[in-house]
């Protein structure tokens, strides 16, 4: 049974109720600023990709500034900012449960809702009981300049809106650097879609393509070199189309950042097919930071759901691609995204798509059904694929997933890679990441957090690889021990 299952939904009687009480509460309940030592308390959560991680963080930061104290989700907080995501109808519907499940251990938090459902279903955030702020896209990154004062923050009746249904496009800027929470620190460069597959709702999210001022970036990458970060991970929505007013295009960056001094690795997030290039590839080739590793959505392996799809590559031209990205770049590691019950999806269509994702050496899959969303061109598509049969082929090719896993696993047996190594420890292992993005556990071996050791793969399974640290060379003038 899934958590979604077992949630209740409330009645609308009963949001009517609670409205009710939080008018007739507004006035009586007290400011916060309750904890001990005089501090007020936030908690932020993400749904979704690695961008809305990335602007997470960024909201964050901004809180510090004024002044919270960051406490974990999950924890009793004064203010929870939730940042959703509206892909798929389960990430609606968790952002709506999270709400109520904060309210359950903080009963007077401010809550504040920003990120895709925020644009997409503000109406239906308006409706629900509890929340007090509503923030769009438009004015997400200055989310914590529209908190109320801290003598302020109560229960509203009805939320604050910040809103547009248009965003302006342009280059852009940050309004302040983020301490990212991973070794691994995301580096927002782009934002916006204007590819408009039929059955994505991120174009309307987010709006058009839009790309962060060159010199922005690189004041950032720069201090996170100072702050010791090791890697940086190129994040956004449509990160190739990066091109700013200046003339700087993606590749032009990634040459840029690849002179920063102090940083070791650059990695580039999913990427569109149409979007890799000769010139990409040959600079992942000749770079020694550019990371061996493209996330390349596929999303069907037959030609007329492509199509239907709105998608801008056909089959043929995707096996091409990662042909030659495979001749050009040694050791590459290539994931997808694979959908799974788009309509009109037929059995021999699946076959298709199961045959492709099995003859490309992919080291991993995502894989996920197909949601409705609201607006979208594919809601006109009249030929649903049954749940049952959308539940078989998700099985599958999750099996197949965990099968090419394993073969890329086993391929790194024998091999010394260099390890990125993350924070704190799992049962009796450390782990981290190599450049061509596979997990590798190691013993505990004592603080490794942050550092990036060489580590000899000696065994595989399906989700990651174990490996024994490479002890450095005794130098030829040592003193002789004896035992």
């Amino acid at each position: 049974m899934t958590l979604f299952s077992l949630l209740s939904h409330r009645s609308a009687r009963g949001r009517s109720d609670l409205a009710s009480k939080a008018t007739l509460l507004d006035c009586a309940r007290p400011p916060y600023n309750a904890t001990p030592m005089g501090t007020t308390r936030a908690s932020l959560h993400t749904l979704g990709c690695r961008l809305n991680q990335a602007e997470t963080s960024i909201l964050g930061e901004g809180l510090r500034r004024k002044g919270f104290d960051l406490v974990e989700f999950g924890q009793p907080t004064d203010v929870l900012i939730l940042n959703t995501c509206s892909v798929t109808e389960d990430a609606e519907r968790t952002s709506r449960y999270l709400i109520r499940k904060t309210l359950k251990h903080s009963p007077h938090a401010f809550i504040a809702v920003t990120g895709c459902y925020a644009q997409t279903g503000m109406e239906q955030l308006k409706r629900q009981a509890g929340i007090d702020l509503i923030v769009g896209h438009q004015f997400k990154l200055d989310l914590p300049a529209y908190l109320p004062a801290v003598h302020e923050l109560r229960k509203r009746s009805a939320p604050d809106i910040h809103y547009t249904k248009t965003i302006a496009r342009g280059d852009f800027d940050l309004p302040h650097f983020a301490e990212p929470d991973s070794t691994r620190a995301l580096l927002k460069i782009q934002d916006g879609c204007s590819a408009m597959c039929s059955f994505c709702i991120i174009p309307f999210a987010r709006g058009h393509e839009r790309s962060r001022t060159f010199d922005d970036i690189l004041r950032e990458a720069d201090g996170l070199v100072a702050r010791g970060y090791r890697e940086i991970v190129l994040t956004g929505v449509n990160i190739a189309q990066y091109n700013v007013h200046s003339g700087n295009d993606f590749c032009a960056l990634l040459r840029r950042l690849d002179q920063v001094d102090g940083l070791e690795r650059i990695r580039i997030s999913s990427i569109e097919p149409t979007t890799v290039s000769d010139e990409l590839l040959d600079l992942i080739a000749s770079s020694n930071k550019l990371c061996p590793y493209l996330h390349i959505p596929l999303q069907s392996g037959d030609d007329q759901i492509l199509r239907a799809m709105n998608r801008r590559h056909t089959v043929k031209e995707y096996r091409k691609l990662i042909d030659t990205a495979l001749t050009k770049i040694p050791d590459l590691g290539v994931g997808t995204d694979l959908m799974v019950g788009f309509p009109g999806e037929t059995e021999a269509a699946f076959k298709n798509t199961v045959a492709v994702a099995s003859d490309l050496p992919f080291s991993y899959l995502h894989v996920f059904p197909y949601s409705p969303r609201p607006g979208t061109a594919a809601l006109r598509i009249k030929q649903r694929v049954p749940s049952a049969s959308i539940k078989k082929r998700t099985t599958l090719l999750l099996d197949l997933d965990r099968a090419k896993r394993l073969v890329f696993h086993n391929a790194q047996i024998g091999k010394t890679v260099s390890v990125l190594f993350e924070s704190g420890t799992r049962g009796s292992y450390r782990f981290g990441t190599t450049p061509n993005f596979t997990k590798v556990a190691v013993r505990d071996s004592g603080d490794l957090e942050n550092h990036i050791k060489p580590v000899t793969i000696s065994a595989a399974a399906d989700r990651y690889v174990f490996g024994d640290l490479v002890s450095p060379p005794t130098p030829m003038n040592a003193p002789l021990v004896l035992l």
